[in-house]
């Protein structure tokens, strides 16, 4: 079992920054994708960006291209999102994800390829 819980949520206005934090607890060691998802009231679920444990590799939806950058402590177990210059758009509740199954080389963009979630923290981006 793993478990993620997100913190560093807040409310904000457009241009400003701010840091998610996902702590990761639990098997730690079986971790081998973390994301970032989030969800807007009556949208679905989607990726924001994924990164590594090992090898840190990163990849980004293009909405959070060039904006967010996503990083990991590996000895601290923690998964970070640094989010600048936000957007309304941005409002959503943000949750962590971990992925945990090996597998080939893969987009990880579908909620189903992850198999712990945090239970989220919200930002509210206002203009």
């Amino acid at each position: 079992q793993v478990q993620l819980v997100e913190s560093g949520g807040g409310l904000v206005q457009a241009g400003d920054s701010l840091r998610l934090s996902c702590a990761a607890s639990g098997r730690t060691f079986e971790i081998k994708v973390m994301a970032w998802f989030r969800q807007a009231p009556g949208k679905d679920r989607e990726l924001v960006a994924h990164i590594n444990w090992i090898h840190g590799v990163t990849y980004y939806a293009d909405s959070a291209k060039g904006r967010f950058t996503i990083s990991r402590d590996n000895g601290v177990n923690t998964l970070y999102l640094q989010m600048n210059s936000l957007k309304p758009e941005d409002t959503a509740a943000y949750y962590c994800a971990a992925r945990t199954r090996n597998g080939g080389l893969g987009y990880y963009i579908q909620r189903t390829e992850y198999d712990y979630w945090g239970q989220g923290t919200q930002v509210t981006v206002s203009s």
